[in-house]
């Protein structure tokens, strides 16, 4: 089997790589576990040392960096220069943060001293998906290699070249050799390397389905594990809300990355008294939004990664359109090389429809008309995920209070939801459990140690 990388946006082939065998994979473990009882000899200081000089050369080579990005999976380039400049940022603020965030906590009990103290749990492996091709990687891997852990990536087939990139970063700021390697491996292998007795922790972003394996195979063998799966995020907009701010902010949440972001917008809940006003707004600003070229700096929407990826999203509309949503816009696939997708508005989507139960990963928003808040607030819950959610009132105090009863990891009122590394990031229910970023994030893959003396 090979790595293929592929423009999507032409359906030509860039380049592909072979797969490693078996040995070639435990040796990769065996290097990256040595590298890390280094490591973790090593003072917070010079981590952070090396990790902003990481930031450093993110900044310095982010055009050719968001070039690969884009040509590998698709992402408008202006998307995927703000991509880069995500990645820096996150390196240095763990540069800075986490001494403080790792920092022994003493605690009051029935010693003469005691405390807790954080110490790195080993080799964490990160499986990462297409998308978000540096961020996703970036922000499990800065915390981690702060926390004194080594990192193996285990990237998504598509986008060899980026994992190659990124492997390049870390090797270029001065770690030791093999704490952050690229595993040329196939997803058959991924059980083989969390079996592994060098490998101590998994991380994993990507589909519900993936998560399940993952999961059985961490618990199995006893190793820590973070997921972060797929989301179907409620866009709640409710009688009082700014109509042309969330009418514009639905645009970026839904169509951002077209479309293929576990934290876009996926459903877009109205209530009666405000749903056609704000459906004509939001439909003349998905219509006006210019799909083409992702290397043009004037694009909004690329292609979808990959041709599967956009026959599946096309399944989910028709399935859905046949069971009685109505188009607004769009809806097809667009004819000619690459793998474009319309920039689509499915209306009235019931329970009876495909698209009320599963998460569209692409450029479509659907949307469900409530009968009332109250059932505008069931909505939202009645679904098995649960990453983000955002809510959209000029009755801010109200709004908070329908934030505390929603099922997801984050609720955003009149904003867009997105990651941040001062933040915690994580989902509930089918989206997985854990968190990544901020505080929380780092304090995911290290050894709560506690030390009791008389």
């Amino acid at each position: 089997m090979h790595y293929v990388s592929r423009n999507p946006t032409t359906n030509r082939e860039i380049q592909n790589y072979d797969s490693w065998d078996a040995l070639q994979l435990e040796q990769a473990l065996m290097k990256a576990h040595s590298a890390q009882q280094e490591w973790a000899q090593t003072s917070f200081i010079q981590r952070a040392e090396m990790l902003r000089y990481a930031a450093t050369q993110l900044r310095i080579r982010r055009d050719r960096y968001a070039t690969i990005i884009t040509r590998e999976m698709g992402k408008p380039l202006r998307e995927a220069r703000a991509e880069v400049e995500k990645c820096a940022a996150c390196c240095d603020y763990y540069a800075q943060n986490s001494e403080e965030f790792l920092r022994a906590e003493t605690v009051e009990s029935d010693a003469r001293n005691s405390y807790v103290a954080h110490y790195p749990l080993g080799v964490l492996l990160a499986v990462m998906p297409w998308n978000f091709p540096f961020w996703q990687v970036i922000r499990a891997a800065a915390p981690a290699l702060m926390a004194g852990n080594a990192v193996v990536l285990k990237h998504a087939a598509n986008v060899p070249q980026c994992a190659l990139a990124l492997e390049e970063i870390f090797h270029d700021s001065g770690l030791p050799k093999g704490l952050f390697t690229n595993l040329m491996i196939d997803a058959e292998q991924v059980a083989d390397a969390i079996a592994s007795p060098h490998v101590h922790a998994v991380t994993l972003t990507g589909s519900e389905a993936t998560g399940r394996k993952v999961a059985a195979s961490a618990g199995q063998h006893l190793k820590k594990c973070v997921l972060e799966l797929g989301g179907s995020d409620p866009f709640i907009v409710l009688h009082d809300a700014d109509l042309e701010l969330a009418a514009e902010m639905a645009v970026a949440s839904r169509f951002l990355n077209c479309g293929q972001s576990c934290i876009a917008a996926k459903r877009f809940i109205v209530v009666p008294q405000i749903a056609d006003e704000f459906l004509q707004r939001f439909k003349t600003k998905v219509t006006a939004l210019k799909l083409g070229d992702p290397l043009d700096d004037t694009t909004q929407i690329g292609p979808m990664a990959r041709l599967d990826l956009r026959e599946s999203l096309h399944r989910q509309v028709t399935d859905s359109i046949v069971q009685g949503a109505v188009v607004l816009t769009g809806c097809k696939p667009v004819e000619g090389e690459g793998f474009f997708y319309q920039p689509s508005i499915l209306d009235r989507v019931t329970t009876k429809t495909r698209a009320y139960h599963e998460e569209l990963f692409g450029p479509v928003a659907i949307v469900i008309r409530a009968a009332d808040e109250a059932d505008a607030l069931r909505i939202a819950n009645e679904t098995r995920f649960g990453l983000g959610s955002s809510i959209w009132s000029n009755d801010l105090a109200r709004a908070e209070q329908l934030a505390t009863q929603l099922q997801a990891g984050c609720t955003f009122i009149n904003g867009m939801v997105k990651s941040d590394s001062r933040l915690p990031f994580g989902g509930v229910k089918a989206s997985g459990y854990g968190r990544e970023l901020s505080r929380l994030g780092i304090h995911e893959f290290v050894n709560a140690k506690t030390v009791w003396i008389r």
